[in-house]
């Protein structure tokens, strides 16, 4: 078994305004690469292996962090398809009771061109598989849609109703992951260190 750690990327002009960014390459917002350089991460997950998504907003969390990732097409967010670059407000009067119907479905959830999480679940897995084959503890810079994926893998979670942990989208997630590629949480909400 080895132990992954998993950071969200820092925060974009259209994460502040509630648009779904899926595969739309948004880079850092001026606010998101402050708040990421103002701090590092702790001295033990340092000296892992880490991966990145291939978008730039990850990509550029890694690089202020001080990282060197191996990128990894498997880390990149749901495409939210016809879905991107809207708010939730404005997909609830567009699609109406559909966009509602939709959302109810949980992991099945498949915005009109894009996947669902059940499919990010499924690309997801051969790499964590690949992981333990590796066998070094790793980490990566990857997306809330990954990361809840994951979540929902180590929990048999549906993805309907509250998540089984709520984490800090700020901080490390700490996973297992078995020999037979399966993550267990093993610690939620892990700060990243300031800068002295």
């Amino acid at each position: 078994m080895i132990r992954l750690a998993l950071l969200r990327h820092g925060a974009t002009e259209w994460n502040a305004v509630g648009r779904l960014q899926g595969h739309t390459d948004i880079p850092l917002s001026a606010v998101g690469h402050e708040q990421v350089a103002r701090n590092r991460l702790p001295q033990t997950y340092g000296a892992r292996v880490w991966y990145c998504s291939p978008l730039q907003r990850a990509c550029q969390t890694a690089t202020v962090l001080g990282l060197r990732p191996v990128i990894e097409p498997a880390l990149i967010e749901m495409n939210w398809g016809d879905y991107e670059g809207h708010t939730i407000a404005e997909l609830q009067a567009k699609y109406g009771p559909t966009f509602t119907a939709n959302e109810d479905r949980g992991l099945d959830l498949q915005p009109p061109g894009g996947e669902s999480p059940r499919q990010v679940q499924a690309r997801l897995l051969p790499w964590l598989k690949s992981l333990t084959a590796m066998g070094e503890d790793a980490g990566a810079v990857t997306h809330k849609g990954v990361i809840r994926a994951i979540l929902a893998l180590a929990f048999d979670w549906p993805m309907l109703g509250k998540p089984p942990v709520k984490l800090d989208w700020r901080c490390l997630q700490e996973f297992r992951i078995t020999d037979a590629g399966r993550p267990e949480l093993l610690a939620a909400n892990i700060p990243l260190e300031p800068k002295a």
